[in-house]
This record gives structure tokens, C-alpha cells and sequence, in this order.
């Protein structure tokens, strides 16, 4: 039976709320594991290290759950393109805040010696599953229930789970950070860990309460909509939107951990800034993120996704380079002024990024395709940022190489985004995927 048009309503707004609020949970649990690599990590997971190779080895450790997340993503998109999209979600968290719970409970190296190490890796890898599975499920949950032309409003949503966990994240260790260095490095880091047990409980309440998604039940009435082996069908269709997806998600995913992991540790190491000084200017970004977002949503819906995202990304190459030259001022001010440029030019995009990758695959592989193109996009590129920024960093060229870096991957991004809207099938209305001619969902620049 059809649904009325308020209770339809409803629904999307009840999906909109619970992937939110679940996507937020989860990188809540997903950035204080990067922030703490970038303050206590390399000193107390691997103290026999000198402090650079330690920074390395944990940045390395971070590293790991990226490397897990294609993993989770082929793992749970399977299982939600043949039985649904709502149980997915409900298990990622569990996983994630589980995982994110026994870090907090962790013995260091002191304690228990190199056993310390491999747990942490072990655990970040469970995270890497979780959230692999986690951020492609919650995007269908909250675009399927959508109206079409409302979806890039639906997906940004999912988008504001990013600055909400990082501002969560941010705040829990302004406040432990406050604490003498011996007592945070005895005890305080721990906190922002358990506090993801209080945290996995509020959103798994929500989470329980919503529904199927409407494109899915629509889906499941097709005797062939549901392919045995989802990613098979996926690379024998769409292998192209794939890769082209990986690229398009290149920088929505480097960008936070250039500044919430690398800038971090560059910042209260080599440049001298204070650690509470530095927390304090990565809150005031991820609430400037939040806010700025939606603005970028709904100027999309009146110019179109492409052109909004495309102007962002080349926004972000021209203030590339006033970004680090800002930062390497070691003046907390001006640092503030330079990430924010980035900031604001960066989620313009990123705000859009969710609903852009959505509408680009066929509903019956769609989780699959949207997973492994951003994980397998977060294990190459992403998770890899910190660790190869401060490896240029550390090559004694002063920051020029990771000002190149960042430049690359913003051309790539570019380049991709562009490539995707000319090759993607366009907006798949009806249960099968097929495409739906009358109008298009991913404008193209022309």
C-alpha cells in the first residue's frame, strides 16, 4: 500500500535523524583514535622508538583502519544489498563501539610490552571494518527514504556526522587535556574512549526504531534485484563508476586527518603550538564545518552538485599554499585563519559528497559500489595522509612536499568528480536501477 505523503515524510525524516546520529557516533569513535595517535600513541605504544619513528609507527597503527575498512565495506555491503540496509547499521555500531570501548581498557607497552602494539592494531582494525560498512549504509538509509530532488539535502546530513563527531571528539579531549601531562598520559586519554559504550547506546536506540529504506522494499520486489554476489555484479556493470568513485572521494577523506592527525602532530611537535591551543583551533573548525555545510547543500539544489563541488575543489588548490604558509607562522592565530580556509572550501564539496556517490550506482549493488569506492578510496589515499605527510615532512624539505601532496590530491579529486558526472547512468528511480530519462540527478558542468 502506498504511503501518504506525510508519513512518507516521516520516514525520510526519521532515517535523515538516525543516520546522523549514528554516523556521528561512529566518527566520534573514528577521531579520537586520531588524535590520540597524534598526542600519546608513539609515546606509549612504542617508547623504545625515537620520537619521529614513533609518531611514524603510530600514525602507522592509524593507517591500519583504512587498510580494514574495503574490508567492511564488501563484508556489509553484501549483506546489505541481499537482506537490507537497517540491520547493517545496527551491527556496524555495535562493532565500532565495542572496538572503540577496549582501546580505553588497553595496557600499554610498560604494562604488558609488545603484546600493547598488536592489540592496538588489532582493535584499529576492527574499527576499520566498522566504518567500513557504517558510512555507506547510513548514506542509502538517508537518501533512499528521500524525495529525489531532496536526496543531496538527505546525504549532506550524513556528511554532518563528520564535524558533529570530530566537535564530540575535540570537546572530550579539551577537557581531559586540561589535566596535568601525567595524569593524561596515565589515565585522561582513556576517557574519550569509554565514553563511546554511553554513546553506542544513544544511537542504537534511535537506530532500532527506523524502517527499511523505501528504495530497498521497492528492490526486494524484483525476483532479480538482488545479484547472489553483489560485488561480482558491481565490477561486471559498473567497474568504471568505481574507480572513479575512489577518486572523487579523495580529498573528502584526506582533509580531515591533514588537519585533525598530521597538522596536529605538526603543529605540537615541530612547531612548538601548544597542545590545548591546538584542540581548541580544531573545535572552532569542525563547528565551522558544521554550520558552513548545509549552506553548501542548499546552494547545490539551486546551481547543481557539480558546480558547487568542482568551484569548492578549485578554491581549495588556490588557497593551498597560504593554508601552510599561515600554519607555519607557529602564530595560533593566523594557523586558525589558514586550516579555515581550507576548511570552508573543503566541505563545500564534502557536504555533497555522499549524495553524488549515492545516486551514481544501480540500487541493487548500491551499497556495495557506494562502500568500496570511498573504503578502498580511505585504504590508498586516505588513511595514508598522516603518515606520508609527515614522512615528506621529516625528508628535511621543510613543508613543501606536503603542499604538493595536498595539491595532487586535490587535482585528482577534481578531475575524478568531473569524470563521474559525464559517466554515471544517471538517477535509477525504480527498483530494477534502470535509468530514468526524464532528468538527471548528478548535473553535469556544461
Amino acid at each position: 500500500m502506498p504511503q501518504t505523503t506525510s508519513a512518507a515524510g516521516r520516514k525520510a525524516r526519521q532515517a535523515t535523524t538516525a543516520s546522523f546520529i549514528g554516523t556521528a557516533v561512529e566518527w566520534y569513535d573514528f577521531y579520537i583514535y586520531g588524535t590520540a595517535t597524534a598526542l600519546v600513541f608513539g609515546k606509549l605504544f612504542f617508547p623504545t622508538a625515537s620520537p619521529t619513528a614513533g609518531t611514524l609507527a603510530a600514525f602507522a597503527t592509524f593507517w591500519v583502519g583504512f587498510l580494514a575498512r574495503p574490508l567492511g565495506g564488501l563484508i556489509f555491503g553484501h549483506i546489505g544489498d541481499r537482506v537490507g540496509r537497517k540491520n547493517v547499521l545496527v551491527t556496524t555500531l555495535v562493532l565500532m563501539g565495542s572496538a572503540t570501548t577496549l582501546i580505553g581498557l588497553l595496557p600499554t607497552y610498560a604494562t604488558i610490552g609488545a603484546a600493547a602494539p598488536v592489540l592496538l592494531v588489532l582493535l584499529r582494525a576492527v574499527q576499520g571494518i566498522a566504518v567500513g560498512g557504517e558510512w555507506g549504509g547510513a548514506v542509502l538509509m538517508a537518501t533512499e527514504n528521500a524525495e529525489h530532488k531532496r536526496r543531496g539535502l538527505a546525504g549532506m546530513w550524513v556528511q554532518q556526522g563528520s564535524p558533529a563527531g570530530s566537535i564530540l571528539a575535540t570537546l572530550v579531549f579539551i577537557a581531559v587535556g586540561n589535566l596535568p601531562d601525567d595524569a593524561f598520559m596515565t589515565w585522561g586519554w582513556r576517557v574519550p574512549f569509554l565514553l563511546s559504550a554511553l554513546l553506542v547506546i544513544i544511537g542504537l536506540v534511535i537506530r532500532l526504531k527506523v524502517t527499511e529504506s523505501t528504495d530497498f522494499e521497492k528492490a526486494r520486489q524484483q525476483e532479480d534485484a538482488a545479484p547472489k554476489i553483489p560485488v561480482v555484479e558491481l565490477f561486471r556493470t559498473s567497474r568504471v563508476l568505481v574507480l572513479l568513485g575512489v577518486g572523487a572521494s579523495a580529498m573528502g577523506i584526506s582533509s580531515a586527518y591533514f588537519t585533525n592527525t598530521f597538522v596536529l602532530s605538526w603543529a605540537t611537535s615541530d612547531l612548538g603550538v601548544h597542545r590545548q591551543t591546538m584542540l581548541d583551533i580544531l573545535l572552532i573548525l569542525a563547528v565551522l564545518q558544521f554550520l558552513w555545510q548545509p549552506l553548501a547543500a542548499l546552494l547545490a539544489q539551486r546551481v547543481g552538485t557539480v558546480r558547487v563541488m568542482a568551484g569548492a575543489l578549485i578554491a581549495n588548490i588556490v588557497v593551498a599554499v597560504p593554508m601552510f604558509l599561515l600554519i607555519a607562522t607557529r602564530n595560533s592565530t593566523l594557523i586558525g585563519v589558514g586550516l579555515a580556509l581550507g576548511v570552508l572550501t573543503g566541505c563545500s564539496y564534502y557536504a555533497l559528497l555522499a549524495g553524488f556517490l549515492s545516486q551514481a550506482f544501480p540500487v541493487k549493488v548500491r551499497y556495495t559500489g557506494v562502500s568500496l569506492a570511498y573504503q578502498l578510496c580511505s585504504t590508498v589515499i586516505g588513511g595514508s595522509t598522516p603518515f606520508v605527510a609527515q614522512w615528506l615532512l621529516t625528508r628535511g624539505a621543510g613543508h613543501w612536499p606536503v603542499v604538493g601532496y595536498y595539491i595532487t590530491l586535490l587535482l585528482l579529486t577534481t578531475v575524478c568528480v568531473l569524470a563521474l558526472a559525464r559517466y554515471r547512468s544517471g538517477p535509477r528511480d525504480d527498483a530494477s536501477g534502470a535509468e530514468a530519462p526524464a532528468r538527471e540527478s548528478l548535473p553535469t558542468v556544461a
